[in-house]
């Protein structure tokens, strides 16, 4: 049977068992078919680097998916999922150079696994995450323009998150995204992440990326505007789900070398229903 563009962006999006789908599920049918066309375009653009061994078919990948974002902006629209934008953009009115600098922020891991200090880290959060948040500001509604840079600050802040959960699943594929300066800063060598070894040294580095990316949190939800709070409701009910996963991996002590942690659907579905009702 074949699938309808909206129904293969829903079952991509449920199939991940990510946060974010249980993040939208309450939210109205056309922001939530747009919030979903969006995350699985994420999807598809992540996937194509992490699934290629061989850098120059994700090269090839990206480079013809920037070609399907510029067809869908002419009106064009070929892939499942850019169809099932296509809808999303008529209604919200996304960018498309939004959605290609996600493609941007994907094609940095083809070219660089390391990377030298927060501000170069900050980069490539910002194409992959942040970009993200705001076009999901758009897409959710607002009435304060502050109510970007609390989207901003809060893609940062999920970024982050994701980024020490899969420390150890990064460095079986060569890659670090914690600061070169700060792995210095602890005396944490390259060598500790690639092999998992945990050391005293490293759950001290990992401590500080908690505490960081929880700063983050509490930076980002104080900038949103009271006026927008039920409108971002699906911002905030991710926030729960990913604070709450955070503060898992502290309680367990930064074992995130060897193990992923995660949190269980259940949890997922109660903390996104709590917090939207809340909201």
């Amino acid at each position: 049977m074949t699938l309808s563009p909206d129904e293969y962006c829903q079952q991509k999006a449920a199939a991940s068992g990510s946060s974010f789908y249980y993040s939208f599920l309450f939210l109205e049918p056309a922001r939530r078919q747009a919030i979903t066309a969006l995350y699985a375009f994420c999807r598809e653009v992540d996937d194509a680097v992490d699934e290629c061994l061989a850098p120059e078919l994700g090269r090839a990948k990206l480079a013809w998916w920037r070609t399907e974002i510029a067809a869908l902006f002419a009106g064009r629209p070929g892939h499942p999922v850019t169809q099932a934008l296509a809808t999303a953009i008529r209604r919200f009115n996304l960018p498309e150079e939004q959605l290609q600098e996600i493609i941007d922020g994907m094609e940095m891991d083809l070219l660089q696994n390391r990377y030298p200090d927060f501000k170069a880290l900050n980069l490539y959060c910002y194409r992959v995450a942040s970009v993200v948040g705001l076009l999901a500001a758009e897409i959710f509604g607002y009435q304060d323009r502050h109510t970007l840079k609390y989207a901003h600050d809060l893609g940062l802040a999920f970024q982050l998150t994701n980024i020490i959960r899969d420390v150890g699943e990064d460095g079986n594929r060569g890659r670090i995204y914690l600061p070169e300066d700060e792995l210095q800063r602890f005396a944490v060598a390259p060598g500790d992440i690639l092999e998992g070894r945990y050391t005293d040294n490293f759950r001290r580095l990992m401590e500080f990326q908690i505490e960081r990316a929880e700063a983050t949190y509490v930076q980002a939800l104080a900038l949103l505007p009271s006026s927008d709070r039920k409108a971002q409701r699906a911002g905030l009910a991710m926030a729960a789900i990913y604070r709450a996963l955070l503060a898992k991996i502290k309680r367990n002590g930064s074992r995130v070398l060897d193990r992923r942690t995660s949190l269980s659907p259940v949890n997922k579905l109660w903390l996104a229903w709590w917090t939207w009702i809340r909201a």
